[in-house]
């Protein structure tokens, strides 16, 4: 009996926990964009998710604000592979989240944490999350960080930016 109390005690802490876990707005910088067809189709892909709320558009910087709504448990996987669907690649990708979305398996933190709990701002650091030049950078810096070098498509390394 006691073995099926701590059982279900940690399938009920197991999924309060995921129901936390989230991101709440992704921005994201394009590359590639010429006009306004363009940032027609990255909308249309990023509208086609049942977890956003809300996609706001800046055609002089080709940033896509996507406001997600309550309870999702997206990757930032989910928005690259919409963007390249488009026909796009992302420039940078800023994600603001709960702060113990990023404490979960998948996120590897690059800086120190701000001593703030409830939500953070971060950038996703990982080859097709950056421009190509700053990949290249970014692997020079990052290069005592071993997971870095892997190309993981999984791991999603993290730099607080807040």
């Amino acid at each position: 009996m006691k073995k099926v109390h701590i059982i279900i005690t940690s399938m009920v802490l197991m999924f309060s926990m995921q129901s936390n876990a989230q991101i709440v707005k992704a921005e994201i910088r394009a590359t590639g964009l010429t006009c306004s067809m363009c940032s027609n189709a990255i909308n249309k892909q990023l509208k086609s998710m049942s977890e956003v709320a809300y996609v706001a558009t800046d055609l002089n910087t080709n940033t896509f604000t996507v406001t997600l709504k309550e309870g999702n448990s997206l990757t930032p996987k989910v928005f690259k592979e919409k963007v390249e669907k488009a026909g796009f690649f992302i420039g940078s990708l800023v994600l603001t989240a709960k702060a113990e979305t990023i404490r979960q398996v998948g996120y590897i933190e690059v800086n120190k944490a701000p001593t703030n709990n409830a939500e953070v701002q971060i950038q996703i650091l990982d080859k097709g999350y950056v421009t190509e030049k700053e990949f290249k950078k970014l692997s020079k810096s990052l290069k005592n960080v071993a997971t870095y070098a892997l190309n993981n498509e999984d791991d999603f390394h993290a730099k607080y930016i807040n």
